[in-house]
């Protein structure tokens, strides 16, 4: 079985488009259908669904990309391995992280970049949903997501920080000098959120339904970027974690309040798969969280005790 008509079959499950597949496998379109016509010959099996277009995967077809992925992952888990062998650690770390773990993200980022010179990090933002699929399918490493209101399956877990919520609001309005504000009051602000895909936004319904409040905010964004754009207007006000605390300072124009009536914390941690062996990116970032330096670090993005204002 050649691994090239694997990876041509990976390509067109992912394009699902034969001339892009092909573009993206650096090959003519012949030569793709080739491949994957040579693939079904020696399965025996019927993997893709014969029309003018791409039509989609036959059922026998789907399950033989799951192993195609799983193949191809041990073979770049293998080329790194030996390269590791030979002259240290090579390759990439693909590492998917959920939006609020981004401002602490370069406590893991930085030191594993130290360790590991020669390693390209892809940190890439996305749902805790989208992480799951990312760790089944072989194209993510690990993980930065929460650990217990969506448990992932089939992954080991490293808990990391206990993630607090605060009302980040205009440092002019009304709530700003408040030592404390109830998640009903933060309802009545306008608001901008992460939109509903988000595990954070989720949650934070949770706790504005627990607080009898129904929350309807003005704005909604899966980019913190955006979010983060109309905090600063002066106008929104934003429900974060305590991460952000570290990331933003007083020129940022708001001031963080603590969240209660309900006092909530949800635990975050570092994911990988839970299979064997891992790839040695995701090993040596395993061994990298045990690091008592690498825990201070993340303390101090994610510190558990922060304060009611910006730094």
């Amino acid at each position: 079985m050649l691994i090239r008509n694997l990876q041509y079959l990976v390509a067109l499950a992912h394009e699902k488009h034969f001339a892009r597949a092909a573009e993206a496998c650096n090959v003519t379109q012949p030569t793709l259908s080739s491949g994957i016509k040579q693939l079904e010959e020696e399965l025996g099996l019927l993997i893709v669904q014969r029309g003018q277009r791409f039509q989609g995967l036959t059922p026998e077809g789907a399950r033989v990309l799951e192993w195609a992925r799983r193949i191809l992952s041990d073979c770049d888990s293998l080329q790194q391995e030996a390269s590791e062998l030979r002259a240290g650690l090579v390759g990439r770390l693909r590492l998917g992280a959920i939006p609020t773990t981004l401002p602490m993200v370069s406590a893991l980022t930085s030191p594993f970049a130290l360790k590991h010179p020669q390693v390209v990090i892809s940190v890439l933002s996305l749902s805790s949903i989208d992480i799951q699929l990312g760790l089944d399918d072989f194209s993510l490493d690990a993980g930065l997501t929460y650990l217990e209101n969506e448990p992932l399956t089939n992954v080991r877990a490293v808990p990391l920080y206990l993630e607090r919520y605060f009302l980040f609001t205009p440092a002019s309005g009304p709530l700003a000098r408040r030592q404390e504000v109830t998640w009903r009051e933060a309802a009545d602000v306008p608001l901008c959120l992460l939109t509903p895909d988000m595990q954070n936004r989720r949650i934070v319904n949770r706790h504005f339904h627990e607080a009898g409040a129904d929350v309807r905010p003005h704005i909604e964004t899966n980019s913190i970027v955006a979010l983060c754009s109309h905090l600063r207007s002066g106008q929104w006000s934003s429900v974060l974690p305590q991460t952000f605390l570290h990331l933003f300072g007083e020129a940022f124009g708001s001031h963080a309040v603590p969240l209660v009536q309900p006092e909530a914390a949800h635990r975050v941690g570092l994911v990988v798969p839970d299979r064997e062996p891992l790839t040695p990116s995701a090993r040596e970032l395993l061994a990298l969280v045990a690091d008592p330096e690498v825990l201070a670090g993340i303390a101090d993005a994610a510190p558990l005790a922060a304060g009611t204002r910006t730094p």
